[in-house]
Order: structure tokens, then sequence, then C-alpha cells
């Protein structure tokens, strides 16, 4: 086994050491969150933290870390008396992006439960996790249904897994940890509710921050175990200031007055529901045991806000997530209690964590691992200067509208979403079929009627029905898929006139918006003067696609064939890379071709490459004026696709209720 990197060695990085600290100490926190750029020490910090944390007594033999103080009576490997039993390492578990849900929560014997009516069970990761540490990197990449089934875990502290009316429950009680990098995608509002606490990492821009950070970790990947032994005095210290702080937990009070304020606190940021004030109120009496008190304190009340409230405050996925320092001393403030003051010089030295380095660290600055800043977008005539060739200053986005659901047609095979129809994991059944590997979804009337024929020839006697592995099926289902939406923007000057480019990236936007709540992944093309560039290349961070759309100038003429070509380009390679996501394409334009010779014509046989290979598309025809050409809905009779206007892209448009896009696609089929 690896020698882990030591916890006291990471440089920096206070609020992540915090936040994963106070998880330790109290994991009724409910886990916690780090959000990041990558190379900033996430993962690092948890393998780190799993080191530190304090041996667990099992009943020994028992799959399920069932304790032997007071052994779970529903265990599957039960039932166990109670007594001593032996002690092990807590232990971490990690959870692969790709894991199937089988994996996650374990899985019964289908075979031995219909023939046998007995109960084999696999148990899953979670069962490994109980009463340890699951780590989930990459959570914002983990599928919907699985994120539900962690955080339903983690929630009631037990595993439910139920086949065909055979049911099994574990206890499964862990220090839930996820790490994600913002770029590469966001989560729901729903699931990052589910997250005790969020720290937002950064790397240090401190010269000398950045140059202990690399020594260290130099020396570390020279001499790992010698490099772990220079710092295990300040492992074994902090390893007892942990459980210490746990034996203090249970007699920490949590006054009036400060409770007040982590109500009035999560009422002044308009929080939704009642999750945040239960966190905080844990928080912050986790914050008073680590510093060594009794009595929660207006600073630990504070510390409890800025860990627990700024993911909670999202709305959509454009907004940044964050807090007003400011209003909150403000609250805090105006909801004072006198029981919230105890001596201010009482044990513990505060809430922050031992900084664990050696003398000759350089200093560390306060708040060196806080928030990221939030992207800032430029004021309306503050963007980007003019480089010539017509360009004008981008221009705010107008307000996003719900829109009506643009969907591929066919029946696709791709990942989890709510755009498209596909045969997913989940959702209702529509047949049967012979399994291809594991069973993972029993058609139960199939194998029944498969099973039922051969009974006599298989000496059946009892009132049991004697089934064989070729007699079970797998059901087939049907539900719905993400896809790759590219939106490829015309940005020339005739977009410009009349004042629409503000319309029509209120409408991206609108779609932006659409495609986060279905789960598809987005890429972003633009096209004017004499190129077309991708702005964003396909990922799962529509922020980001919102970012460079808001900064995005106008201008020069219109080569929408260059916009189509380089389209076509970016889906090929997508296919390669991801086969199975169909793409939609959606075409925002006037469709008044210009530049070059036959630009028409030109854009008509770049469009024709798309229809040839089945792509579905969508034209949003962003004409206006009395005098309209009719240019975006040819484009769209080329591409194979549908053409609809900006006013018909609202969802509460008279013009129909859902708007399928018309592919000639064989991949669709």
């Amino acid at each position: 086994m690896s020698t882990p990197y030591p916890f006291t060695a990471i440089v920096g990085q206070d609020d992540l050491r915090l936040g994963l600290l106070l998880n330790a100490v109290s994991p009724a926190v409910g886990g916690v969150l780090v959000r990041g750029e990558k190379g900033t020490a996430k993962s690092t910090a948890v393998r780190a933290l799993a080191a530190l944390m304090p041996e667990v007594p099992v009943v020994a033999g028992c799959r399920f870390s069932c304790d032997p103080a007071s052994p779970d009576p529903a265990c599957p490997d039960g039932p166990h008396e109670a007594g001593a039993g032996v002690s092990r390492d807590a232990r971490m578990v990690e959870l692969p992006v790709g894991a199937s849900e089988d994996r996650l929560i374990g899985a019964l014997d289908i075979e031995r439960a219909l023939a046998e009516g007995v109960k084999a069970f696999e148990p899953g990761l979670l069962a490994d996790a109980h009463r340890g540490l699951l780590y989930v990197d990459e959570v914002n990449l983990l599928h919907d249904h699985l994120v539900d089934l962690l955080l339903d875990a983690a929630a009631m502290g037990a595993s439910y897994v139920e086949r065909e009316g055979v049911s099994v429950r574990h206890a499964a009680r862990f220090l839930l940890v996820g790490t994600m990098n913002p770029e590469e995608g966001e989560l729901r509002p729903q699931l990052l509710d589910r997250f005790g606490l969020t720290v937002e990492v950064a790397a240090s821009r401190e010269t000398d921050l950045r140059v202990e950070v690399v020594r260290r970790r130099l020396a570390y990947d020279d001499d790992p175990a010698g490099f772990a032994a220079e710092w295990a005095d300040e492992e074994g210290a902090l390893r007892d200031r942990i459980v210490a702080a746990r034996a203090l937990l249970p007699e920490v009070r949590l006054g009036d007055g400060a409770l007040r304020q982590i109500a009035a606190t999560c009422a002044a940021f308009e929080v939704d529901g009642m999750r945040a004030d239960i966190v905080m109120a844990r928080t912050a009496t986790a914050l008073a045991a680590w510093a060594g008190r009794t009595d929660v304190l207006a600073e630990d009340v504070r510390q409890a806000a800025l860990l627990a409230l700024p993911h909670r405050r999202r709305r959509n996925p454009f907004d940044a997530p964050g807090l007003d320092e400011d209003k909150l001393d403000d609250t805090l403030e105006q909801n004072s209690g006198e029981d919230d003051d105890p001596d201010p010089d009482g044990p513990g030295g505060g809430g922050r964590p031992p900084q664990g380095d050696g003398p000759d660290t350089p200093p560390q600055p306060e708040g060196e691992s806080g928030d990221t800043p939030a992207q800032s977008v430029p004021e309306q005539g503050q963007g980007q200067q003019s480089s010539g060739g017509g360009e004008q200053q981008p221009v705010r986005a107008a307000e996003p509208f719900r829109t009506k659901m643009l969907s591929v047609p066919g029946l696709g095979e791709g990942a989890a979403g709510r755009r498209s129809r596909a045969r997913t994991e989940h959702g209702r059944t529509t047949g049967a079929r012979r399994p291809q590997g594991a069973l993972t979804k029993l058609h139960l009337a199939a194998t029944v009627q498969a099973a039922a024929p051969h009974q006599q020839a298989r000496g059946r006697s009892g009132r049991g029905l004697v089934v064989r592995r070729d007699d079970l099926r797998q059901a087939t289902r049907e539900g719905r898929e993400g896809n790759l939406v590219l939106f490829v923007v015309d940005a020339s000057g005739s977009m410009a006139a009349r004042q629409r480019m503000s319309a029509v990236k209120g409408a991206v936007l609108s779609l932006l918006l659409d495609a986060y709540q279905r789960r598809d992944k987005v890429g972003l093309i633009t096209f004017r003067g004499k190129d077309a560039e991708v702005v964003l290349p396909p990922t799962s961070s529509v922020d980001a696609a919102a970012a460079r759309l808001e900064m995005l100038p106008t201008g020069g003429r219109t080569p929408v064939a260059a916009g189509l070509l380089k389209a076509h380009d970016v889906l090929r390679v997508e296919r390669l890379r991801d086969p199975s996501r169909r793409p939609l394409l959606v075409v925002v334009t006037d469709g008044r071709a210009t530049g070059g010779p036959e630009p028409v014509a030109l854009a008509s046989r770049a469009a024709r490459l798309h229809e040839v290979d089945g792509t579905a598309s969508v034209v949003v025809d962003c004409e206006s004026g009395p005098v309209r050409l009719g240019l975006a809905g040819s484009l769209a009779r080329d591409l194979g696709g549908t053409a609809v206007t900006l006013d018909e892209l609202r969802a509460d448009s008279i013009a129909g209720l859902v708007k399928d896009v018309r592919g000639t696609s064989r991949r669709a089929a």
C-alpha cells in the first residue's frame, strides 16, 4: 500500500482542510463538496484525511462493518451478539464515475432468490464505506440516478436494495466527500443542497507558497516513507485532536442566541428549505468542539455560514456561488445575544485547523484558498476593443425564457438525460431480452414464461419454480438521454442591425438553460467576418458557454458556410470520442450569407453535409422587419431540419407545444 501524502504537510488551503476536519469530527454535518480548478490538491487532501481517521471496532467477519457495541439488527450477515470485536483502520472507498448501480448499492442473486427463496446479497461500495469515508472524484460527472442513490443513503444512514419484491437493507453511514471542477459542469441545485458544506479552492498566487508546494511535493515523490516520517508527530497530534473533539462534541451547548443568529442568517440570504439551518447548527457545534470549547460563539456561526450557505444560494447554473460577507456580518450583529459571548480566551484558540508546517515554512496569508472570484461580465459598451472590420462592442443578453423542447428523433442509447427518447437502465419497461453479461433488471413475467414449458422435463415436484440461468430475461426500458447540443451563432453585422443581438443572445441563453436542465453537453461556434471560431468546445459546463456568449462581439460579413463546416468538423471528432451521444445542431441566424463567391450556394452545400450525416438540426430564424427573405427556412431545408422563429421558440407560444427536430439520420433509427 502506498504511503499517503501527510495532511499536515499540505500548504495553505485552509478552508479545504477545515471542511474535511469538521466532517471527521462530526459526520452528521453531511459531507463536503470541494470545488476548484485542476491541480489544487483536492484529491490529495481527501486521501490524506483517510489516514487520520481513528481506528474502527467491527464485528469479526461482518461484511457490513457492524459496531460490536451496538450491531445493526437488520444486518444481512446478522444477527450479531453485542460483545468485543476487532479493530481496523477506517476505510476510504472511491466511487468511480463510470460505476454501475449494482456496484454502488450491491446486487442480489436473482436466480437463487427465485428458485430457492434465498437472499444471496453481494455488498456494494456503500457497504464498504460504512463507518468510513466515501470519496467521489468528479462528482458532477456522475450519473444523476447514482448521485440520488448516494445522497439518499448518506441522508438516511442506510442503503436499500430491491429487486422484484426481494429487498435487503443495511446500514450505510459514512463521511461523504465529493470533488469537482466547475469548468466541467455543475451539479443540480437540488443535489448541491444535499452536501453539508462546500469549499472553493484555487492555487495561490503567492510566489513563496507556490515554491513551498513544489519543494514538499518533490521531497515526497523522492521518498514517500521518509517524508511521511518527518510529519509523523504533527499527524499524530492532529489525529489526537480529532478524537478529543469527537469526545467533546456531545457536551457542546448551542444557545438560543446562536440558534437565532443561524435562523436569521438563513432567512436573510433567502435559502430554500430548512436543511441549511440544521447544517449550520451542526457545523457551528463541530467548530466549537474543534476549538476545545463547550459553547458556540458568534465566530463559529459566521464560519459555519461561509461553509454551509454559498452553494445553497444558486438559483440557476449561471449564478456564481458566493456570500456577501458584509451582509453576513450585519445580520449576525443585529441578532447577537448575550449567551453567545462566553470567555473568548477559552481553550482551543479558534476554529482554524493547525497549519502543521515547519518553522521554515513561509507565512500563509489568510484566505489564500478562499472563494474563486466570479467571472465578471463587461457592461454594455465596456467590452472588447474594436479590432476593425466593423466590429461592435458586446451587448447584454435579454432576459432568458422557457423554451420549447427540441428533441432528436428516433431511439438512442446515449448517457441518461432528459431530452430525447433512448434505451436506458431506468424508465418504463417496454419489453424483454436475454441478458448480455450480468443481469441487472429482471423481467419477471418473461422469465416465468421462459421457464414454464420446461418444468416437467426438469422434474419439478414441489411448489417452487425450477429456474435455469437461460430462463432469465433482462427488462428493456425506455427513458430519456442527454444530447450534444452544438450552437452555431451568427455574430455578423446583419445580426447586430436593429439591435437584434440582445434578443438573439437571450434566446441562446434560454436554450443553454434548457440544455442544463436536460443534462446535455453543449458547444458554441460563432461566425462573422471571414471565418468561424469554436468559442467553446463541447463540454458539460453550460455556465462557461453563457459567459463566452455574453462577451461575444458582433460585426462584419456573414460566412454561414464557414460556421457549418466548422460544426461538421467538431461533430465528426465528437462522434469518435462519444459515439453513443447523438448531436443536435442549433443554428442561430437570419440566413443572409455574404462574403466570397456564391455565399448562399456555399452555405447550401455545407448544410447538405450535415443532412448526409443524419444530424438532427434546427434553425432559429432571427430575421425581423416587414420585408423577410426566408433564407433561414431555406437553410433549414438544406440541413434536413426545422426552422423556428424567436417567437415560436418560447414555450408559451401558441405555435405548437413541442418542436421535434426533423432528421433523416440512419443513426437515429
